[in-house]
């Protein structure tokens, strides 16, 4: 389901480093989609992205590739999907875009309608927008 439309490049940033993201890229073009999980386990370590491949939206991810600094992408040479699918270079697109504080043209992104960082179900409308609940606002 998609909850929220993330409009500005720094409302993508900070939702899809949360901690705990899940989101889908659309084209505006073809109206294909794909989305994408991104998640940092602990302080200290990197965020690990995953694309969800099968029909379970819960579970059904697997292993795309590395975030280092909240900025380097690396796909993943563990990854079962290869450099040349069209979901990694979506991302790898994306990415590059992202971390230059643009969102490509042909893109939006949509979150879910749960908290980049904690999961909760999001309610507030400002929260919504950001796609970060009021109580993780502050520590993100």
């Amino acid at each position: 389901m998609m909850s929220g439309m993330l409009e500005t490049p720094e409302k993508v940033l900070e939702f899809a480093l949360a901690g705990n993201a899940t989101f889908t890229l659309k084209s505006k073009i073809s109206g294909l989609h794909m989305t994408y999980r991104i998640r940092k386990p602990g302080d200290e370590s990197p965020h690990f992205v995953a694309l969800m491949s099968g029909p379970d939206n819960e579970g059904s991810y697997q292993y795309l590739g590395t975030i280092f600094s909240g900025k380097v992408y690396k796909h993943g040479a563990k990854s079962r999907i290869s450099l040349e699918a069209p979901s990694e270079k979506v991302f790898n697109q994306f990415w590059a875009a992202i971390s230059q504080n643009r969102i490509p043209a042909y893109l939006e992104v949509w979150h879910e309608g749960k908290c980049g960082r904690c999961g909760r179900k999001l309610t507030v409308p400002e929260s919504i927008a950001t796609g970060i609940g009021p109580i993780c606002d502050g520590r993100i």
